[in-house]
């Protein structure tokens, strides 16, 4: 029902490891976030949201994040999380920066990642976007593995959903730029523009 498969000009398809069924990547690791609802529109999927995530705060590897969005953050294990503990917030996928994904709501779903936010003059962005956490900071390097990640997992959801195209990709920082700053700095447009033959990021401006 929710799978589209088209071919699309200017991107030629690469033999990825992942494929996506009834809205779930595989070999993703699945972790079930209660945050999302359904979006106005299952077949209006039209834009990729990059965003940077380190829970504690430039700290990596551990369970914060999927805590963040399974609504299980102990707000006595760090300072930082007694701010934010009580947050509702998840995105689609997490890449962590060993390379491992994990998904945290299904594509035709919407997640809430990227709030208050406008693209192209439509605003809730979240309606029509699929969000991609980076394990990182706005402070420090991604690393090689979770570019190829990301390209791969990028390729997947191109040959799944015919409404995405490789220049709607942007990040965080684009889309809410009086709000946010991620992915940052340092994560490195130029790299994932020749990975998918696109100028990236996409402007947000009409």
């Amino acid at each position: 029902m929710y799978t589209k498969v088209a071919k699309k000009g200017g991107v030629g398809f690469n033999n990825s490891m992942f494929k996506i069924k009834n809205g779930l990547l595989a070999p993703a690791r699945i972790v079930k976030s209660p945050n999302y609802d359904d979006r106005g529109d299952e077949d209006d999927i039209s834009l990729i949201v990059i965003h940077n995530i380190s829970l504690p705060p430039n700290e990596f590897g551990g369970k914060g994040i999927e805590q963040l969005f399974t609504n299980t953050l102990d707000k006595t294990e760090h300072p930082f999380y007694d701010e934010i503990h009580e947050l509702r917030v998840s995105s689609h996928l997490l890449i962590r920066r060993d390379g491992e994904v994990v998904q945290f709501v299904p594509f035709h779903k919407r997640a809430w990642h990227a709030g208050v936010s406008q693209y192209l003059g439509r605003d809730v962005c979240n309606d029509f976007s699929i969000g991609i956490e980076m394990e990182g900071t706005d402070f420090e390097p991604f690393e090689e593995i979770q570019y190829k990640t990301l390209n791969d997992v990028i390729f997947a959801l191109l040959k799944d959903y015919s409404t995405l195209n490789s220049s709607a990709i942007t990040g965080h920082e684009n889309i809410a730029p009086e709000r946010k700053t991620d992915p940052g700095p340092y994560f490195n447009w130029d790299k994932l523009s020749l990975m998918l033959k696109a100028k990236l990021p996409a402007r947000c401006e009409k």
